[in-house]
């Protein structure tokens, strides 16, 4: 490997664009995904999580799920070329996965890794470093949600005589779906393709299948990753609780998600630079929320944003899904 590399980073992750962004989730008490993800200390923590209880780490029928889509993905595209765009690649590993099986087909590939942390794209860049010449991967750091140019920037950094996949795993979760999905689809150009991951509840009874996978969210690595945002902002651990519940989408569209809110017993004062925020006891601050979906919910979200699934593979758990769809 190279001793240095070449990572782009767009203007909705300057400094200026992070700190608006930083005071807004202080401000509403709902903290920004993305600061999650914020230093390589969260990087580790969430990748240590990651690898814990992801279940595409962990059970074998949940990675082989992946490589089939992958697989599928193969069979349709028709260009000897492709690149790979990972929206939110996280550690890489299924995208270099994907990008090896493209290969194996006979494909060209190329690779532009993006995420919010610089961290994060060059773990994925390192992923991916096996399959991918160094000139053909871009790593580009963004923010997905308010990069509004991201389509054109895409396209500047893509050959157009390469078909794109792009992926778009283990996010869907951490965003309101009404405000992810059209900019989503808003990338998609004709002749795209798009892997789609969503995390499902298992079984029959939607909410009853919600409730049952809470303990992947309420453990210890995820209170430990969570927490250390507030930690890194002067927050002691004594100053309140952590608590993890179920709760039901308040836009009223009947989907389900996991939240995570810490609960202030004493009070305290944030201060980020000239701004401060004063946290009384009894208050509390919303610092992650999880969506899960059911396969027809999925296909029904989709098809509203013009989002065509054209096949779809449940792991054997019923807890992950992956959807190829082109734009209609």
């Amino acid at each position: 490997m190279p001793s240095t590399a070449h990572v782009a980073i767009h203007a909705s992750q300057f400094p200026d664009n992070v700190r608006r962004d930083l005071l807004e989730s202080l401000r509403t008490r709902q903290v920004n995904h993305k600061f999650h993800y914020d230093s390589v200390k969260q990087t580790q923590k969430w990748l240590a999580l990651h690898k814990a209880y992801s279940p595409s780490r962990m059970e074998a029928d949940c990675a082989m799920t992946y490589d089939l889509s992958f697989e599928g993905a193969a069979a349709r595209i028709e260009s000897p070329q492709v690149h790979v765009i990972g929206l939110g690649c996280g550690g890489g590993q299924k995208d270099a996965r994907a990008l090896e099986l493209l290969q194996r087909n006979g494909k060209r590939v190329a690779y532009t890794p993006s995420d919010v942390s610089v961290a994060m794209v060059l773990v994925a860049r390192q992923a991916a470093s096996s399959v991918v010449a160094e000139n053909e991967c871009h790593p580009l750091v963004c923010d997905l949600l308010t990069a509004d140019d991201l389509s054109q920037g895409l396209a500047e950094r893509v050959d157009p005589a390469k078909i794109r996949l792009i992926t778009f795993f283990g996010m869907i979760p951490n965003f309101e779906p009404q405000l992810i999905l059209p900019r989503l689809a808003g990338l998609l150009r004709r002749g795209d393709y798009l892997l789609f991951s969503a995390n499902l509840a298992p079984g029959d009874d939607y909410a009853e299948g919600v409730n049952r996978i809470l303990p992947q969210y309420d453990n210890t690595l995820t209170r430990d990753w969570l927490m250390t945002f507030l930690l890194q902002l002067g927050v002691e651990k004594t100053d309140g609780k952590l608590r993890f519940t179920v709760e039901t989408d308040p836009t009223g569209s009947g989907l389900k998600r996991v939240a995570a809110h810490f609960h202030f017993t004493k009070p305290r004062k944030i201060q980020v630079e000239e701004e401060h925020f004063d946290f009384r006891s009894g208050e509390s601050i919303r610092l992650f929320f999880s969506y899960r979906y059911a396969p027809d919910r999925v296909r029904a979200l989709l098809c509203e944003h013009r989002l065509e699934v054209l096949d779809r593979w449940i792991t054997a758990s019923e807890e992950e899904g992956v959807f190829l769809c082109r734009k209609r």
